[in-house]
């Protein structure tokens, strides 16, 4: 379905609307046919979390944007899915907190890695890491393409903000002595028991609520930073998530 034949009367409105966003990319060759199952995966924990952002996820992005404020060399990491549903925001965010986005892939081809730099440079993307082989290392021990990695982004970062899943990469990362911050609405998910900060909430809203708040928390003290986050507790904030899920379910039921 076309985005300008979805009526926004349309009780589901705006989940079409991001359907036919991940639809366009797959066509275009941006997304892979398993990034829209993931894509429906998430979609379905959105609709029992109630499809808005809860106590739970934005304890998350403060704790997510006070680590990147306090990191000496953070990066974003950009899949298929991230530069179909954020490409504007995302680039944004990037832009405002002044953290380079590195393109990573799971299937990696050279198209894609193309497609998906240029639908981040048409959004206003300057300089994107990921795109150049003369820079592309290995993360060792890691079996997935998401090895491939840019020595001036991944490879050297102390905090990796992951906005999708990825169980593999992101334990490799922890055991590489990095920090992983991502963004997951499945509160099950290995990914989001092995980052250091998991934000259950969906994608399009988390992005829009860290810049907001990257705006506003850049005035405060490495004091006040480090104090939310010694407050922090991922595990803690992922059994909330849970408890909500389940309570959601018996409402439901």
């Amino acid at each position: 379905m076309n985005v300008k034949n979805i009526p926004k009367t349309h009780p589901r409105s705006e989940s079409l609307n991001i359907r036919s966003k991940i639809a366009d990319s797959f066509v275009r060759g941006i997304i892979m046919p398993e990034g829209l199952v993931a894509h429906g995966r998430g979609e379905a924990f959105d609709y029992i979390i109630g499809e808005k952002t809860m106590k739970f996820s934005m304890n998350s992005i403060n704790a997510a944007v006070s680590k990147l404020l306090l990191s000496s060399d953070p990066v974003i990491s950009i899949n298929g899915n991230v530069a179909s549903l954020v490409p504007a925001e995302i680039t944004e965010f990037s832009r405002i907190s002044k953290i380079q986005m590195e393109v990573n892939l799971f299937h990696r081809t050279q198209k894609r890695i193309e497609l998906i730099n240029t639908v981040l440079q048409d959004h206003g993307a300057q300089k994107i890491l990921g795109t150049n082989s003369r820079h592309i290392t290995q993360i060792p021990h890691l079996k997935s393409n998401r090895r491939f990695v840019d020595k001036r982004g991944i490879f050297k970062a102390d905090v990796v903000f992951v906005p999708l899943e990825d169980g593999d990469r992101s334990e490799l990362l922890r055991k590489l002595r990095k920090d992983v911050i991502t963004v997951d609405l499945n509160p099950f998910s290995r990914t989001a028991k092995t980052s250091n900060i998991t934000i259950v909430d969906n994608l399009t809203r988390v992005i829009p609520l860290m810049i907001t708040q990257y705006i506003k928390m850049r005035t405060f003290s490495k004091h006040k930073l480090n104090q939310i986050l010694d407050t922090y507790d991922n595990e803690k904030n992922l059994n909330y998530a849970i408890v909500h899920i389940s309570n959601r379910l018996k409402k439901l039921k």
